[in-house]
């Protein structure tokens, strides 16, 4: 990288089949909401609930403005409205917000990229990996084969660097600026007014296409990997691209803590603090085995794999098929009759059950999510013997996770979720 943080100079001559975009949209419920409502544009605008911040329940959003209160997805609304009392509080509108989703991934899966259609691999309402697809004339294939893998020996030649490199003085630098790129690009041209082949020339065209199309702003992260594409979109918010790849990832990654991965939490990073493994870096060097044995024989090795930021996850177009449904209420009033708590979990299941119907695969696990006044969360979760749509089955086994909870406390939040069977021919 170079010290205005774009990528060094060769570093954007591999083809395209090389590189993964992660597109993010900005702030994005936040930014529908203000364009229906123009008039609070630059006003701190936090979306929750139904909108009533005197009520229990959580921030879907926040815009930049609230953020700069402290206000974050997850926080509860009468905390929000502590930290900014001037705020404008707005219900959640799945409708408005599945709308504008449809509007830009439609955008973004209109343009082309050296010639070739762009595949798009959806993660939700406001973000998608992005890969170029088969060049015209090549058989189709299943899966889009190997778009968005990078190199095919990326697994092999990141292990190599990652045993070599040593600690990285200047790694983790927050310094590194977004690489902006001017909304009146050329696009879909390159330099010579042919197709488009650089990743940040095409990573700009999707920014100002999405703008022009929908009026939405967008931030897009550019790597050799999903993983990488991923986490390069943080650097770039907002409204800019950053690019992360194997040749700098220790410099930007390595100094950072393990929770800047896209995988890890504050409880995984918890257990692997107790290893002694704080930072990227350290993740990258420890002991896969260790990893294995304290952690799991699938899921060390894989956090062993993402602390060098390696990753073959394909980036596919084919429909997201979801692994599970589940619902959860918040109660205004705090429960304190676990006959009530029954009944209610009873009658969660139930709803869940008719989501897993249109589905049309049975349930495989069922599981309960309790959360406790002031503010404690718990899981628990079952395998069941034979999977099973049957609600009143469904429930029972849900109401049973009952007793493998503590019941001294008022719960404020009771959810249900059932894990169905994998389709046909698999995920």
């Amino acid at each position: 990288m170079t010290e205005d943080g774009t990528a060094g100079p060769t570093a954007m001559e591999h083809p395209i089949d090389h590189w993964v975009l992660h597109v993010d949209l900005d702030q994005f419920i936040a930014a529908v909401e203000v364009l229906r409502r123009p008039e609070l544009a630059g006003r701190p605008v936090i979306v929750g609930g139904d909108g009533d911040p005197t009520k229990r329940g959580v921030v879907s959003t926040a815009s930049y403005e609230a953020r700069e209160f402290g206000v974050g997805s997850g926080m509860a609304l009468r905390i929000a409205a502590r930290k900014c009392p001037d705020a404008v509080f707005l219900p959640v509108d799945r409708e408005a917000y599945d709308e504008a989703s449809a509007a830009v991934m439609g955008t973004i899966r209109s343009l082309e990229w050296g010639g070739r259609p762009v595949v798009v691999d959806v993660l939700g309402w406001d973000e998608a990996f992005v890969a170029a697809g088969p060049q015209p004339g090549d058989p189709a294939t299943k899966g889009t084969g190997q778009l968005g893998r990078g190199r095919p020996w990326a697994g092999a030649a990141d292990q190599l660097e990652a045993d070599a490199a040593p600690p990285v003085e200047e790694a983790g630098q927050g310094s590194l600026p977004p690489v902006q790129q001017e909304a009146d690009v050329s696009l879909g041209k390159g330099p010579t007014g042919g197709p488009t082949l650089d990743p940040l020339a095409f990573a700009g065209e999707i920014r100002a296409r999405v703008l022009e199309e929908t009026r939405l702003h967008c931030s897009v992260g550019i790597g050799d990997n999903k993983l990488r594409a991923k986490i390069a979109t943080e650097f770039g918010k907002p409204r800019g691209s950053f690019v992360l790849t194997a040749e700098n990832w220790f410099e930007v990654m390595g100094d950072r803590p393990t929770t800047a991965l896209w995988g890890i939490g504050g409880k995984t990073a918890k257990k692997l603090a107790a290893l002694g493994i704080d930072t990227v870096t350290q993740l990258a060097q420890s002991d896969a085995r260790v990893l294995a044995a304290e952690l799991g024989p699938t899921m060390g090795p894989w956090y062993h794999r993402i602390g060098r930021g390696v990753s073959d996850s394909v980036v596919t177009g084919e429909p997201w098929v979801p692994r599970a449904h589940g619902r959860e209420t918040t109660f205004q009033e705090d429960l304190e009759d676990w006959d009530r708590i029954a009944e209610e979990v009873r009658a969660l299941t139930r709803q869940v059950v008719e989501d897993i119907d249109r589905e049309g695969r049975p349930a495989a696990r069922v599981g309960l999510k309790l959360r406790y006044k002031p503010f404690f969360t718990i899981s628990r979760s079952l395998t069941l013997k034979e999977s099973s749509n049957d609600p009143e089955h469904l429930a029972e086994q849900a109401v049973s996770l009952l007793d493998r909870v503590e019941k001294d406390r008022p719960v404020r939040l009771l959810g249900v979720r059932l894990e169905m069977v994998p389709p046909e021919g698999g995920y």
